[in-house]
C-alpha cells in the first residue's frame, strides 16, 4: 500500500487518478481558477493539486523524456535529472558489465536508474523521500520494477564494495541554488574515493569542471546533445575509458585522442568547421583536425578549415562567402551588398556585445548568414558564412 511521500503520487496511478490526470492533461491553461474549482467538484483538493503540479512538470519534462506524460517528478528532481538521450548513452557504456549489480547514488527521480536497469540490477539511493517515490513510480512506467530497488538513505552510509559498478550524480545545488562547477554534495573527494572501493565508478559532473579537480589516471568524458554541452563524466581507471573522450548525441559519435604531428596553422580555406563544444572541452581539436585533414586558422583558436568538405558529427561546417579583417563599417557594406538582413553571430577569441554589433550593422536585406568573429594569425577577423 502506498503511503507517505508515495501516497498522492501513487493515487494518480489508480483508475480514478488516471481519469483526473487525463482531464488535467487535456487543459491548456493549468492555472485557471475555474479549472481548479471544476476539478475539485469531482476530486479531492489535495489530489487535484498533485495532478496539476505533475502535469506542469510533465510538460516541462517533454524535452527530456519520451514518456514524460506518464512519469513523476519533483521540481528540483526534474532540474537535476539526466535527459533520456544522455541516460541511454551512459547505460550503454555499462554494457560490458551486464548482469553485475549497480548502484545509482543520488538517484533522484530515477532518470538514470530506469536505463541502467537494461544492463543489470540497480539499487538507487537518495535522501529525499519524494524523489524516491518518483523513482519507484518511474521504474513502473519504464517496466523495470523487477530490476530496480530504491532506498531512502544518505549515500555516504551506503555499503559499496568490489561487486558494485557505481554511478553517482552528486548535487550541484545548495538551498535550491546552483553552485560553482567545483562544488558537489557529497563532495567530489568522496565521490572519487569510491574508485578505491567499487569495481568501477562514473561520476556525473558539471561540464565546466576544472581539470585540476580530475585525477590524471581518471577518464574524462564530455557529452553534448547537438550543439549543447550537457555534462562531464569522470570514469575511474578500472572502467577502462580513454583519458579524454568527446561524445556527441543523439548520433552516438565518440572522439578520442588521435596522436600525430602538430596541426598546421594556415590561411582559411573554403570551409570553416566550428567543433562541437564536447570536442573543445575535451581538448581534442587537433585530434579532430588530423582525422579530417584540416588545419587551424590560428594557433589559439578552435576553428578548423579545409578546402574539401568532409562530413563529421563532431562540428558544424560553414562555407565561407567572405573573409576579411574585423571592421564593422566594412562588414556593413559587404553584408548589404549580399542582401543580408539577419546575422547569427558566432564569437571565438574576440570580445564584443553580439547584440549591439547586430544593431550597429543596421541590416535590412532578405538573407540570413552566420557572421563569425574570431582571430586569424592573432588578428581580429570576420567571416561571412552559410551552412555548408
Amino acid at each position: 500500500m502506498l503511503d507517505g511521500a508515495m501516497g498522492q503520487l501513487g493515487a494518480l496511478t489508480t483508475a480514478e487518478g488516471a481519469r483526473l490526470a487525463a482531464a488535467v492533461r487535456a487543459e491548456a491553461d493549468l492555472s485557471s481558477a475555474a479549472l481548479i474549482v471544476r476539478l475539485r467538484a469531482t476530486w479531492d483538493a489535495e489530489l487535484v493539486a498533485t495532478a496539476l503540479q505533475q502535469e506542469k512538470l510533465r510538460r516541462r519534462a517533454a524535452e527530456k523524456y519520451t514518456r514524460a506524460s506518464e512519469m513523476f517528478f519533483t521540481a528540483e528532481g526534474l532540474e537535476q535529472a539526466t535527459a533520456e538521450v544522455v541516460a541511454r548513452h551512459r547505460a550503454s557504456q555499462f554494457a560490458a558489465w551486464a548482469g553485475e549489480p549497480m548502484l545509482d547514488l543520488c538517484c533522484g527521480i530515477g532518470g538514470d536508474a530506469v536505463f541502467l536497469a537494461a544492463q543489470g540490477p540497480v539499487t538507487g539511493v537518495d535522501l529525499d523521500a519524494n524523489r524516491i517515490a518518483c523513482a519507484q513510480l518511474n521504474a513502473q512506467v519504464y517496466g523495470v520494477t523487477a530490476k530496480t530497488h530504491f532506498v531512502q538513505a544518505d549515500v555516504v552510509d551506503t555499503p559499496v564494495d568490489r561487486r558494485h559498478r557505481v554511478f553517482v550524480d552528486p548535487s550541484r545545488r545548495e538551498n535550491g541554488r546552483r553552485r560553482g562547477s567545483g562544488w558537489y554534495q557529497p563532495s567530489l573527494e568522496w565521490c572519487l574515493g569510491l574508485g578505491d572501493r567499487a569495481a568501477s565508478v562514473a561520476i556525473k559532473a558539471a561540464p565546466g569542471i576544472g581539470r585540476d579537480l580530475v585525477p590524471e589516471c581518471w577518464g574524462l568524458e564530455f557529452v553534448a546533445v547537438g550543439r549543447a554541452l550537457k555534462e562531464a563524466v569522470l570514469w575511474s581507471p578500472s572502467a577502462g575509458m580513454p583519458g579524454r573522450l568527446a561524445s556527441v548525441l543523439p548520433v552516438g559519435a565518440q572522439l578520442t585522442a588521435c596522436p600525430g604531428e602538430r596541426v598546421t596553422v594556415a590561411a582559411p580555406g573554403r570551409y570553416l568547421l566550428d567543433p562541437s563544444p564536447a570536442v573543445t572541452r575535451a581538448e581534442l581539436v587537433e585530434d579532430l583536425a588530423r582525422m579530417l585533414h584540416a588545419w587551424q586558422i590560428d594557433a589559439q583558436i578552435a576553428f578548423l578549415s579545409t578546402d574539401n568538405l568532409v562530413p563529421t558529427p563532431f562540428g558544424r561546417w560553414l562555407r565561407i562567402e567572405d573573409s576579411r579583417p574585423w571592421n564593422v563599417n566594412d562588414l556593413r557594406k559587404v553584408l548589404r551588398a549580399r542582401d543580408v538582413g539577419q546575422v547569427d553571430i558566432r564569437r571565438r577569441g574576440l570580445a564584443g556585445d553580439t547584440e549591439q554589433i547586430a544593431r550597429d550593422l543596421k541590416l535590412q536585406g532578405q538573407r540570413k548568414v552566420t557572421l563569425v568573429m574570431t582571430r586569424v594569425d592573432d588578428q581580429p577577423w570576420a567571416f561571412v558564412c552559410v551552412d555548408a
